[in-house]
């Protein structure tokens, strides 16, 4: 990219995105068009907590390398929502008592006994990006959340209708998801907007967006390849 863009032409760049999604990939849509398996849901729900727990560790990252002082004040509130502000409360607690709805026990889940290879390297790789690039591009990296709600909102409805199994009330983490991403996702994006205004700054956010979306994608190629077509 040699020409920089107009604060909306570079975010239209960046929801452009959405087509690299994980919600494309096929273990993700056969998740949501009722196909998967009692294994595969307990395996991606067991997999998916390594990156739940390393959330609030990625936002404090974040934290630590921004110099701006409003900015820290609004995104400390993501670390709030994932590790709660109390023992039984937040999103982490949240994803624990979906593996409980799942008949996952919480020591398997918490001694991460299920966790395949190569989700642990792709969330590590996560977070190793965010501790050691400019507090800018990991923002743009978060910015993944701009596709999470419609994600969200079809995955409560795929799971209230096809895997009656877990009890409903297991579901919260995803209810609270449809409130909680749109309100990081707009602020993400009011940080990039401000601060990716020449070429070289705004080809950095669509790399960082790029690559947690390649995060995202290994994910669920490493969950497929364990417990897909069993």
């Amino acid at each position: 990219m040699t020409e920089v863009l107009t604060p909306d032409e570079f975010e239209a760049g960046l929801r452009e995105h959405a087509k690299r999604y994980h919600s494309e990939h096929p273990f993700h849509q056969r998740m949501n068009d009722g196909e998967s398996t009692q294994d595969e849901i307990r395996g991606w729900i067991a997999n998916r907590f390594y990156y739940q727990v390393n959330i609030p560790r990625k936002d404090g990252a974040i934290l630590s390398n921004c110099p701006d002082r409003e900015v820290r004040r609004r995104w400390v509130q993501r670390v709030i929502d994932h590790d709660g502000t109390a023992e039984g409360n937040g999103g982490i607690e949240s994803w624990l008592r979906l593996g409980e709805g799942a008949s996952l026990t919480r020591p398997e889940m918490e001694d991460q006994r299920h966790i395949q290879p190569g989700v642990r390297f792709a969330v590590d790789a996560y977070v190793t990006f965010t501790r050691t690039k400019p507090w800018v591009e990991s923002v743009a990296s978060s910015l993944t959340e701009l596709f999470a709600p419609d994600l969200m909102a079809n995955r409560l409805a795929a799971f209230e209708r096809y895997y009656t199994w877990i009890d409903p009330a297991a579901l919260a983490y995803f209810r609270s998801r449809l409130t909680q991403a749109p309100r990081d996702s707009e602020h993400g994006l009011e940080i990039v907007r401000k601060h990716c205004v020449t070429a070289e700054t705004q080809a950095a956010a669509f790399a960082a967006l790029s690559f947690k979306c390649d995060v995202l994608w290994s994910m669920l190629d490493a969950i497929d390849q364990a417990y897909g077509n069993r």
